[in-house]
């Protein structure tokens, strides 16, 4: 085994060791919490390694990174999620590869979106991403929708060739009434989800947590868990 893969088999059995443990806490089953691996800034070689691991869902937040590096695996068994803000430019490419993309968050990216995948007749899995700390039908600062649009984007999903509603997304907000307060914004997204569900049952994809938070997007309910540092280690240039 290099030491690359030793160091990734380390940091993920870690991980793994951190979601078991918040899932007996929350008394959830393991298998109810996907662990989706954030590889922005990594190159191939590493998502490579990962899926030797056994990792089936890499994310990526930026199409220039993501487009070359899903490329050079579209051999392996994996699932790709893109994370990042999409401007609509980038629609064509992102549609080639994401499998799903968790940052839906405008009416016209939707159509953009449709669009492409119908072109190429694909099917793309949408999550529609909550600003916690937007104003109602406002956009956050990081990205994402205000709660009261949430309603109409979802339809608007639903209804789009080409696209399939699989949930909602959030990331923990760093101002406003949920700043600092990681599970009350969880346990808000999944109040948010449970609505949903009534009119799009099978909408139950609740993407929420990081490296940080995991334990209390789990304790809230997650479904899925976006993990890149405690996996891969700190990014280039930030430590």
């Amino acid at each position: 085994m290099t030491e690359r893969k030793a160091q990734l088999a380390g940091n993920l059995a870690k991980v793994e060791e951190r979601i078991t443990a918040a899932c007996v806490a929350a008394g959830r089953k393991r298998e109810e919490v996907t662990l989706i691996v954030v590889t922005k800034t990594y190159p191939a070689a590493d998502v490579r390694i990962l899926s030797e691991l056994g990792v089936r869902n890499v994310a990526e937040n930026r199409d220039q990174d993501a487009a070359p590096k899903a490329a050079a695996c579209s051999d392996l068994p994996l699932s790709w999620h893109f994370v990042g803000q999409l401007q609509t430019n980038k629609v064509r490419s992102v549609v080639g590869y994401a499998d799903v993309v968790q940052s839906v968050d405008r009416a016209r990216l939707v159509t953009a979106l449709s669009k492409e995948a119908a072109r190429v007749e694909r099917e793309v899995g949408c999550l529609i991403q909550v600003a916690l700390d937007a104003q109602e039908s406002g956009r956050g600062e990081r990205g994402g929708v205000g709660v009261g649009g949430i309603e109409e984007l979802a339809d608007l999903v639903a209804g789009a060739p080409g696209l399939r509603l699989d949930g909602l997304m959030t990331v923990a907000p760093l101002t406003g009434a949920y700043a600092g307060r990681q599970q009350a914004a969880f346990e808000r997204l999944m109040d948010l989800s449970t609505a949903m569900r009534r009119t799009h049952p099978a909408a139950n994809m609740v993407s929420a947590g990081m490296s940080a938070d995991l334990e209390e997007a789990v304790a809230a309910g997650a479904t899925h868990v976006r993990v890149g540092t405690a996996v891969l280690g700190v990014r280039p240039g930030l430590g």
